[in-house]
């Protein structure tokens, strides 16, 4: 049995931190909980060697493990701290927590929404502390920007909302033979529950995020942090999950060896306000490093009011009236270091209740940009040039689909297939789709595992024990 924690009795022990994943994700957020008053960095685990020797340098006193289960094992690591690749997420938050530690999970909180259910249903029922690495939830301006929004009223009753990410990448190219793995790397702990496939990417770390096999692509990247922005600010949380979804894109102008979208939008009806998300991974024109003109910021979010519109992002937000009037500024700090304490301070209190960002919040934060995957993947392709002709559920998004077809001409990529989506319907209440195409639909919420890396079905055990 591990030993209980020493924080819940004494506010002034000392809590130590293992970091599974160290990459530059783990470099960031384990120099962020460094610097908290009463926490320690003891333990740094990587399948990559040469990684796991990098982070060392800084925490020279550290144990060390290729395998996560050697770090679990250690009864005198309190907490972990999870930034490996999406495909590990699930199974090592969840193997943590039956290891007795709490968990600080970086976004998306899993690779697929059934995954991030089991999260939840160990969090419950191991009564561990779980936060989510969506920061922005701990910025302070939040309250004043829901404040202005609900209390307030300032700009009136909520129209549509926008999502952007317009950032741009850079082809991971596409070998004629599968890459060598690095000698620094166990090859089958990185994989873990991912399948063992050939790969034709050019390098193994950080271009992951664009293969689903261990990757949800921008929309499970950026996405998160954004739409994470719009259920926090603009919905108050009260919408889990969307009832409604279509969704347009394809990986487009690269030829590489990627496979999720670098143009993707997604049409959502959330309690019947229309949430229009769009992403764009490639520039205004062939091989320009700026992205494409759109409205609102390149990664943020647009509150369209009856009385004029709010555009927020990382760190800051405007408000304009209906004339275009800039009536009010908002200036956050992004939440980093607030977001690490909070989840220190619900450790020492022992109470899941003041976390900012708890399991079920990413859950369903990142559960959006799940099902945006998913009409991509169900979706047929049709000739870019036809875009403007697929039937739009509001003005809106046939504006957006315009706004698209205008980016694919600039890169002269008009000939290119995108997937369009059906209309979909998903049921907030049982998380599966529903109606037509439900079929296709509802296999993409979870995948098949590689043994022995098995996330077990958590909230299946919990359900059967509830009812007998």
């Amino acid at each position: 049995a591990y030993r209980p924690l020493r924080a819940a009795a004494d506010v002034n022990s000392q809590i130590n931190v293992g970091v599974i994943g160290c990459g530059v994700r783990g470099t960031e957020v384990s120099g962020l909980f460094s610097k908290l008053k009463g926490v320690a960095i003891t333990g740094l685990c990587d399948p990559d060697s040469e990684r796991v020797a990098a982070l060392k340098k800084t925490y020279p006193k550290a144990k060390t493990w290729a395998d996560l289960r050697g770090l679990l094992d250690d009864k005198t690591i309190d907490a972990v701290i999870v930034t490996t690749c999406n495909h590990w997420h699930a199974l090592a938050a969840i193997w943590a927590m039956q290891a007795g530690k709490d968990v600080y999970v970086e976004k998306p909180i899993a690779n697929n929404h059934w995954e991030g259910q089991q999260i939840v249903a160990a969090a419950k029922q191991l009564k561990r502390i779980c936060q989510v690495g969506t920061q922005q939830r701990s910025d302070p301006m939040q309250a004043d920007i829901k404040k202005f929004l609900h209390e307030d009223n300032a700009i009136g009753k909520l129209k549509s909302v926008r999502v952007n990410r317009y950032g741009v990448r850079q082809s991971i190219g596409k070998r004629s033979t599968p890459l060598e793995i690095p000698k620094t790397v166990d090859y089958n702990l990185w994989l873990g529950p991912a399948q063992d496939v050939p790969l034709y990417r050019d390098k193994l770390h950080y271009d992951w995020h664009w293969m689903w096999n261990t990757g949800a692509g921008e929309m499970g990247n950026w996405g998160v942090h954004v739409l994470d922005d719009v259920r926090n600010n603009v919905f108050l949380d009260k919408v889990t999950m969307p009832a409604k979804l279509h969704g347009v894109g394809s990986r487009v102008l690269w030829n590489d060896a990627g496979e999720t979208p670098n143009v993707h939008l997604a049409h959502f009806d959330a309690g019947g306000v229309p949430v229009l998300v769009a992403l764009c991974n490639i520039g205004r024109s062939p091989g320009s490093s700026k992205a494409p003109e759109r409205p609102g910021p390149g990664s943020g979010y647009v509150a369209y009011c009856e009385g004029g519109r709010l555009e927020g992002q990382r760190g800051s937000a405007v408000a304009y009236d209906k004339a275009g009037k800039q009536i009010k500024k908002f200036k956050g700090t992004g939440g980093n270091g607030i977001h690490q304490q909070n989840f220190i301070d619900a450790m020492r209190s022992r109470d899941p209740k003041i976390l900012h960002a708890p399991a079920d919040v990413g859950l369903y934060s990142t559960g959006w940009c799940h099902l945006a995957n998913i009409a991509c993947l169900v979706g047929k392709s049709i000739p870019a040039d036809q875009l403007a002709s697929v039937k739009s559920d509001s003005e809106a998004c046939a504006e957006l689909k315009e706004e698209f077809e205008r980016i694919l001409a600039a890169n002269k990529v008009s000939r290119d297939k995108l997937r369009v989506s059906p209309p979909l319907t998903f049921d907030p209440k049982s998380e599966q789709f529903t109606g037509d195409h439900a079929d296709a639909a509802n296999p993409h919420l979870r995948r098949e595992f590689r043994k022995p890396f098995v996330v077990p079905d958590i909230a299946a055990g919990a359900a059967s024990q509830a009812a007998s």
